[in-house]
């Protein structure tokens, strides 16, 4: 809430150097933010009384917009990118794949690897946690298991991060 929509009686009141200028009605803060040409804003509604700050608005919601544009822009979004290997997959596929995903790693992207077992292939869960240690194997200098290849329904799943 800014100047006139503020309706408390009493307000405690900062200057504009953060100084206390103590509790007074809403109607003299006001008229004393309008002397210095500046607004009056609640920070502080849940406090009794309300704590309210003489401050230029305008300058300060464009500091606030900018600090938080830049906070963006510095923001790293890590993205899972997922491989997908089978029980029976031969040595050239794997290879090819092993390095993507390092270039993938080397983005600094999250690697979800995953081996769907398709008809009996489910009974021999082994080859494909093999097939996960031999491509883990092939990454390992520039990957970190977060998490070890588990069996979720038909598929088999391991989850790698980069090395830091």
């Amino acid at each position: 809430m800014i100047n006139e929509q503020i309706r408390d009686r009493e307000v405690r009141v900062v200057g504009a150097n953060g100084e206390q200028l103590g509790i007074m009605s809403a109607k003299e803060a006001l008229k004393m933010a309008d002397e210095h040409e500046l607004d009056l804003v609640k920070i502080a509604p849940q406090a009794a009384p309300p704590v309210c700050k003489i401050m230029d608005y305008g300058k300060f919601r464009f500091e606030t917009a900018k600090r938080e544009k830049e906070a963006r822009k510095h923001q790293r979004v890590i993205e899972i990118k997922e491989v997908r290997l089978s029980a029976t997959i031969d040595t050239h596929d794997i290879e090819f794949k092993a390095r993507n995903t390092q270039v993938f790693l080397k983005d600094g992207n999250k690697i979800k690897v995953t081996i769907r077992f398709k008809g009996r292939q489910i009974g021999h869960s082994e080859i494909g946690r093999s097939v996960m240690n031999s491509f883990f194997e092939m990454v390992k200098d520039n990957a970190v298991i977060e998490r070890n290849a588990m069996i979720e329904g038909r598929s088999m799943i391991m989850i790698l991060t980069p090395k830091n």
